[in-house]
């Protein structure tokens, strides 16, 4: 190409107008501040123009200007910054909409759950308030525990909660979604007894020097029980749930949620949402391969939205969490949890490498595109290995598999995962909310020095995203950009400053790198003519601040398809 053709073309990419844009005008015309369009050709733009939900111009003003009509809103952005609408990397809506319902058990700065003594008070008042337990179950529910913060450094018992109740089943969630405690009632419930065998993939804790269970289930064995609770919800209950977690999403930007990994009946409750007209923002979900593969069929599982609603693919686990210390290591954990040995490195969710190639090989049968959660580099082994041996079975193709999480994912490995067309997911938030348990405790200064290397990635020239895993975290979207900027920690430290990352690659995590994730970057993630109007006004540039003021930035207002589903006022 030459010059004159190079100026031609950043020309047409600056007033982003074509022809037929104009035959109608707008609804509604946005100017007056910063407008980020994360468009690498034009990456700011003076106005914006939005018809029929959907952007008809973005430019200069003086070209987005002639799309105005006697009827076009004229919208003064006062100095604020519009983007485009965030996109969830990864996370679980349905269980958003739990945490907005339970007992909040966060620690600070997001709650007050820093003791037991803290958290039985706060179950306690919940219950007082709530006496039908969560969505009429009866249960009495808490939600974001973290034995991390907690100032008695461990993990609440069945005799703990019991001082909560002893007649009414109790249970608490762990920050990480991964493990609970559980009260001696829901232990009779559940029929969890000193005879119980673990689960596949799960751990029943037990009283020292027994087999009674003291009331910790890990993995398999908490969700096991979860799913007893969650799958006994009437279906007002259900939605009422859905409504909450896409309440708590709009609030931080977001104008695409992810159902990260769906059950059966999330994949009923939320299409009935979606045919019913409910969803005020889309929701892109992946079943569950070993529950609920069965889901994962026209006309849902599609590339397009109806009513809001699609599956994207199949979602499949292979370890835990490293904050609860059941992520699956190559190397053991830096201090090992109690119980447990100097050469304790977490444990897989599937022993078997043939059971996981065979679930990615029906992935890749299927043209299914796969979610796969590694948070520790021996899972991340295990899916790479899979990922080969159905690359070389099925040929190359355009599949954009995931690895969620890829926390302490190595640099070999990231060599694999570009050769092989795996992307990171990364969860830079940990930096924040885990970095000093993660330095002191879980992996040592060395490997948490790395977690999250989003600039190793970037370096190979690999696309990734960032994720809250909501409701690990708040589904926050500016702690996610304060963090992978930053990655200081709760007391202040720098968490390898070699992987911090520019505020563009950051805010490019949440949009545009999100939406390809999807296979969604025609229609979304920028602000380019003819994309949906999906978009996000926050009170600052966060390209023109300080660093450490990110996480001060506020969104002022969601807006889904041209038409506004939150706003701070």
């Amino acid at each position: 190409m030459n010059s004159s053709n190079i100026t031609l073309a950043a020309l047409c990419a600056l007033t982003l107008v074509s022809g037929p844009a104009f035959s109608q005008s707008a609804d509604a015309i946005y100017s007056g501040g910063d407008i980020i369009t994360i468009n690498d050709a034009a990456p700011s733009a003076e106005a914006l123009a939005v018809k029929d939900g959907k952007i008809i111009a973005v430019g200069t003003k003086d070209e987005v200007l002639k799309t105005k009509g006697d009827g076009t809103k004229m919208v003064d952005l006062g100095g604020k910054t519009l983007l485009p609408g965030f996109i969830d990397g990864h996370g679980h809506l349905s269980m958003v909409g739990v945490q907005a319902a339970s007992a909040n058990l966060l620690p600070a700065p997001d709650g007050e759950g820093n003791s037991i003594a803290t958290l039985q008070k706060l179950l306690k008042e919940w219950s007082a308030k709530n006496p039908k337990g969560l969505g009429g179950s009866g249960w009495i529910v808490g939600f974001g525990y973290d034995d991390s913060q907690l100032s008695d450094q461990r993990v609440p018992t069945r005799d703990d909660l019991d001082a909560v109740s002893k007649d009414v089943p109790v249970m608490i969630i762990h920050q990480s979604g991964h493990v609970g405690s559980v009260n001696s009632k829901l232990l009779e419930v559940a029929g969890i007894t000193a005879a119980s065998e673990d689960p596949a993939g799960g751990v029943i804790r037990r009283r020292d020097g027994s087999k009674e269970p003291d009331g910790r289930l890990e993995e398999m064995a908490f969700i096991g029980v979860a799913f007893k609770l969650f799958g006994g919800f009437s279906p007002d209950t259900q939605l009422s749930l859905i409504k909450a977690g896409i309440g708590l999403y709009t609030q931080f930007g977001y104008t695409t949620a992810e159902e990260g990994r769906a059950s059966g009946d999330n994949i009923k409750y939320e299409s009935a949402a979606a045919e019913a007209g409910e969803l005020d923002i889309d929701v892109v979900a992946y079943p569950d391969i070993q529950m609920a593969a069965l889901s994962i069929r026209p006309p849902w599982h599609s590339r397009g939205y109806k009513g809001r609603f699609r599956i994207g693919g199949a979602k499949l686990s292979l370890d835990g969490s490293p904050q609860a210390k059941t992520a699956w290591l190559t190397k053991p954990y830096h201090v090992p949890p109690a119980g447990q040995g100097a050469d304790y490195v977490g444990y897989p969710a599937i022993k078997d490498d043939a059971k996981v190639n065979e679930l990615i090989d029906k992935c890749f049968a299927n043209n299914w595109q796969v979610l796969v959660h590694c948070n520790g580099d021996a899972a991340g082994d295990q899916l790479i290995r899979a990922v080969r041996a159905a690359t070389e079975k099925h040929g190359p193709g355009d599949r954009r598999t995931v690895m969620i999480h890829a926390q302490t994912v190595r640099e070999d490995q990231l060599d694999a995962m570009k050769e092989l067309g795996i992307t990171p997911s990364f969860f830079a938030m940990h930096t924040f909310y885990w970095g000093d348990w993660h330095n002191d405790s879980v992996l040592g200064p060395e490997r948490a020095a790395r977690i999250s290397p989003a600039v190793s990635a970037l370096k190979r020239g690999m696309k990734f995203n960032q994720h809250h895993d909501a409701p690990v975290a708040l589904p926050s979207s500016i702690i996610i950009l304060h963090s992978q900027v930053n990655r200081v920690t709760r007391t202040g430290k720098i968490l390898g400053p070699e992987q911090r990352v520019s505020v563009m690659d950051a805010l490019k995590s949440i949009t545009i790198n999100a939406a390809w994730t999807h296979f969604e970057e025609a229609n979304k993630g920028s602000l380019e003519t003819g994309k949906v109007a999906d978009l996000v006004i926050l009170d600052k540039n966060p390209l023109k601040i300080e660093p450490m003021a990110l996480k001060d930035l506020q969104v002022l207002e969601t807006i889904k398809e041209g038409k506004t589903v939150y706003s701070l006022k």
